[in-house]
């Protein structure tokens, strides 16, 4: 539904302050100043502008060689169909549900980078962003909009960008932090009301509540959280509300964390680095999380160079990250962000915590997961699948989850190692496991 406010954008006409902001009155008109031959960057998560990339992609007969760059988006990725592949090509910074399976590293590909180093690649010129298409809040009396749910690489490239396009939506919070931009520096706004994407919660398996209550039984009080989105992080959260003055400083959170908030049981008290503070790169759940957030200064969305760096995330006591794998070999090896050499995911920031959290006072970096996949493979594995991607090497692991327990790798040699993680694998996994370690062991003499 298209609603314009005259209101908001006489008030942004009015604080132009010499601005080259022109205000359109539909996605068709803005979207033409995109010529061919532009990288164009793309608000990623809950902020996809997933209309205006329903326009661009129809309206795009005209157009050739257009680099669409983003992290995971939500939503259809419309220019992702074989149709188009004469207008458009796809980096995938990190590869979301709608992009898994099409990646082709010709047309569709992947380029993997820590999640902290995002923001240099365009502030370097390593990857030139001439366009950026970003969802935003009103401006407020001051002229400011807010990139809202999601400011992680978006700040940077709006800085970067020869030509930024905003969507103006009512439904987007206004979210304290770094997330900020000037109406001086949008050239082409169209206001376009439609809700966020939500991420609903799932009921909890078995395995995954007996997850949770291994992770939570290594949560300190005091300690301050990574926690993600999903089953795993919902779990771990349900089993902390006995639990007294953590903190969060994560790349993302959702409605799991928020029931903590909620409760008082996060309350930032004891955190070093932003006291006091809920402190991420973005958030994707809920409409209740997306209000909770709305003008609220105890939550801040900050980039990911900032949020991800791990000096800063270490400067936090007893940090405690809580990341997920796809596999793990009985040296310690993770793949995370592939399916043997079948790419489903990114690298994203599990690197950025799982340091900081090692290097913390009393910091936990944990892997959980489940000890078998969705179709009944092992999880713990001898060797990784061929073509599989080690994103986290077996020197930086320290603490694996499964259902069937917790064992701590840091300290123990390969041998020790397979040993202990033969040990939370699943009982009718264990004793081919140990077969197939021992085949291991004799291909390294």
């Amino acid at each position: 539904m298209l609603c314009v406010y005259e209101s908001d954008y006489a008030l942004m006409r009015s604080l132009g302050g010499g601005g080259n902001l022109k205000v359109c009155g539909t996605f068709e008109e803005a979207l033409k100043a995109i010529p061919s031959g532009s990288t164009v960057f793309v608000h990623g998560a809950a902020a996809t502008p997933v209309e205006m990339l329903r326009v661009f992609t129809l309206n795009s007969e005209h157009l050739r060689d257009i680099e669409m760059i983003h992290i995971h988006t939500e939503g259809e990725c419309f220019y992702a169909d074989p149709k188009y592949r004469d207008r458009f090509r796809i980096t995938s910074l990190f590869t979301g549900k709608n992009l898994r399976g099409k990646l082709d590293y010709e047309h569709i590909d992947y380029l993997p980078c820590f999640l902290s180093e995002i923001p240099l690649l365009f502030r370097r010129g390593l990857k030139k962003i001439d366009v950026a298409l970003i969802q935003v809040s009103p401006p407020d009396a001051h002229g400011y909009v807010s990139l809202g749910v999601s400011v992680d690489i978006a700040r940077a490239a709006v800085e970067c960008a020869k030509i930024v396009i905003a969507q103006i939506n009512p439904q987007m919070p206004r979210v304290h932090g770094n997330g900020f931009v000037h109406v001086d520096d949008i050239d082409f706004a169209v206001e376009y009301e439609a809700p966020l994407h939500e991420s609903a919660r799932k009921p909890l398996s078995d395995i995954e509540l007996r997850i949770g209550r291994e992770v939570a039984s290594l949560v300190e009080d005091g300690a301050t959280l990574q926690l993600g989105i999903g089953a795993i992080p919902n779990a771990v959260a349900e089993n902390l509300t006995g639990h007294k003055d953590l903190g969060l400083h994560t790349e993302m959170w959702s409605d799991g964390a928020l029931s903590l908030l909620k409760k008082g049981v996060i309350n930032n008290s004891r955190k070093a680095f932003h006291p006091g503070v809920t402190t991420s790169a973005f958030v994707i759940g809920s409409r209740a999380l997306y209000d909770f957030i709305d003008d609220n200064m105890s939550t801040i969305n900050l980039e990911t160079t900032y949020i991800n760096y791990p000096i800063n995330i270490m400067r936090n006591p007893k940090v405690t990250a809580v990341n997920s794998a796809v596999e793990i070999d009985l040296t310690g090896q993770v793949c995370a962000d592939s399916v043997g050499s079948k790419v489903i995911s990114g690298v994203g920031g599990q690197m950025d915590f799982i340091r900081a959290a090692a290097l913390s006072e009393g910091g936990k970096p944990i892997f959980a997961m489940s000890a078998r996949s969705p179709k009944g493979a092992s999880r713990l594995v001898a060797q990784l699948k061929r073509g599989a991607g080690v994103v986290t090497t077996r020197a930086h692991v320290h603490f694996v989850a499964t259902e069937y327990g917790v064992v701590n790798l840091f300290g123990k040699s390969l041998g020790e190692r397979a040993k202990a993680l033969i040990g939370i694998a699943h009982p009718e996994d264990r004793e081919q496991l140990d077969r197939d370690w021992f085949e291991v062991k004799k291909s390294l003499l």
